[in-house]
């Protein structure tokens, strides 16, 4: 080790965002770090370089408004709990409104030097083929969605063989409160009740046969995104994409997802539906509802015109936009505990996208926090988890538990990997929304906007008290 500590170091499998602020995390507690890197040994094929903390896709960490956006509010809680990756991307910044964009180089380079400069890390080039070794007491695995194939193998033998996706078919996910229930209505197919079910669980949009045709033509002519020559083209039948299923047939989606069998509308009994888009609670708390069957290689502005002509959801509000693309997860909410760690082998912790969370910045924070926990077990420490009300305790639930378990589609996983979104937040009390003295109309998307205000100052007061600080002005405004 490069310096010598009274602890036994931690082994953190993986180089990338979550990896890197794993590693940064422990040894900032004092503990020190051995960080496994296959690359520089065994490249990627998306990865160019063998720099940590690579940024493979886009470059930017999206919005860094931390006063009503949830991406901005990690932002804030991650440099509050001196987060490796964002003081990086603070350095390099580079031009980009509204967004924390960063030079990619500079980005990387700065985190592979505060990594390899850090005198508690020591950084081993070496591809680790298996989970890590029983003498490795303590040990995170943050490999990402480029897993190496034999460490996917070893992953999936300890967890099960339907535990771990290789393939992520995401349907889109819309705030509940951007659904026009004047047009839908909630009802299972038949009123059928299943376990902790009402028989109105489902949230369904009507159609006519104009717009059910205007619909099928606008998802057939759509653009759509090709998938990279190394993903291969995963499609298989359980997961078709919504626009392939078009092209095979006019009356395909009527006989599939968007089928109106035994359905009635509320609103218009007598008036039987042409085709029903149905949206499923896709959370815990009842903010998020996904489009059952859905998944898409639709562009992002192609799926949110689209969609958007599906009446009832002329304003909806997506937390996430659908895709069909590789990514290497495990099905967290079965598998961790709510540290983090493996409850078939508690001294292994997963982090970063192969846990179920998206992007950059929610990937480190996932990192960020499984460092702590580690580090914390380490030293005999309590583990305290981020509360519930803050942007990282609301990934953390999401990736630990806050999924819905539907039976039906018997044998079909419910969890998807998601972004940080203020669906996944805990509502605020009752009553805390008020009207602003002298306005009139107060509704609709001003509503929102305060709503989200409150629920970010929660959160950065919530995360301040976690972290024993004090908020500044900036972060509880």
């Amino acid at each position: 080790m490069n310096t010598i500590s009274s602890y036994s170091p931690i082994h953190v499998v993986g180089g990338g965002l979550a990896g890197s602020e794993a590693a940064w995390q422990i040894a900032s507690a004092g503990v020190p770090v051995i960080l496994h890197e296959m690359r520089g040994v065994r490249g990627t094929d998306a990865h160019k370089t063998d720099g940590l903390a690579e940024l493979v896709c886009s470059n930017s960490f999206r919005s860094d408004d931390a006063t009503s956006n949830a991406v901005g509010v990690i932002h804030a809680e991650m440099r509050m709990a001196g987060s490796l990756i964002m003081a990086a991307a603070d350095r390099h910044q580079v031009p980009a409104g509204g967004a924390l964009a960063v030079d990619r180089d500079g980005f990387s380079d700065a985190v592979t030097r505060a990594i390899h400069d850090h005198p508690l890390i020591t950084v081993v080039r070496e591809e680790i083929t298996g989970l890590p070794p029983s003498d490795w007491d303590l040990a995170i695995v943050a490999t990402g969605p480029l897993t190496a194939p034999s460490l996917a193998r070893a992953i999936q033998a300890e967890t099960g063989e339907d535990s771990l996706a290789f393939f992520d078919a995401i349907a889109p996910i819309v705030y509940r409160e951007s659904i026009d229930m004047d047009i839908c209505w909630y009802q299972s197919r038949y009123d059928k009740v299943g376990p902790g079910g009402t028989g109105k669980d489902y949230i369904n949009c009507p159609m006519d046969e104009a717009q059910y045709n205007a619909f099928v033509d606008a998802l057939i002519s759509g653009d759509t995104v090709g998938f990279k020559e190394w993903e291969g083209t995963p499609y298989f039948d359980g997961c078709l994409p919504i626009e392939v299923m078009a092209e095979r047939g006019r009356e395909t989606l009527r006989h599939g997802p968007m089928k109106p069998m035994g359905l009635t509308n509320a609103h218009n009994p007598t008036v039987k539906a042409y085709a029903v888009v149905q949206l499923r609670q896709d959370n815990a708390l009842g903010t998020l509802y996904n489009m059952v069957g859905f998944q898409t290689k639709l562009k992002y502005g192609a799926q949110a015109e689209i969609f958007r002509m599906i009446p009832g959801l002329e304003n909806a509000e997506f937390a996430r936009l659908g895709g069909l693309h590789r990514n290497t997860y495990i099905n967290s909410p079965t598998l961790l505990g709510p540290s983090l760690a493996l409850k078939s082998r508690p001294g292994l912790r997963f982090a970063g996208q192969i846990t179920g969370c998206e992007g950059y910045v929610e990937s480190a924070s996932v990192g960020l926090m499984a460092g702590r926990f580690a580090a914390a077990e380490r030293k005999g420490e309590a583990i305290s988890l981020p509360p519930a009300t803050t942007a990282l305790g609301s990934l953390l639930g999401h990736i630990t538990g806050g999924h819905i378990v539907t039976d039906e589609e018997p044998g079909k996983r419910s969890f998807q990997p998601m972004n940080i979104n203020f669906g996944l937040f805990p509502e605020l009390e009752p009553g805390s929304i008020v009207k602003p003295e002298g306005v009139k109309r107060f509704r609709g998307k001003d509503k929102t906007i305060m709503k989200r205000q409150l629920i970010a100052r929660r959160a950065l007061a919530d995360c301040a008290a976690w972290l024993g600080q004090t908020p500044t002005f900036a972060e509880s405004a």
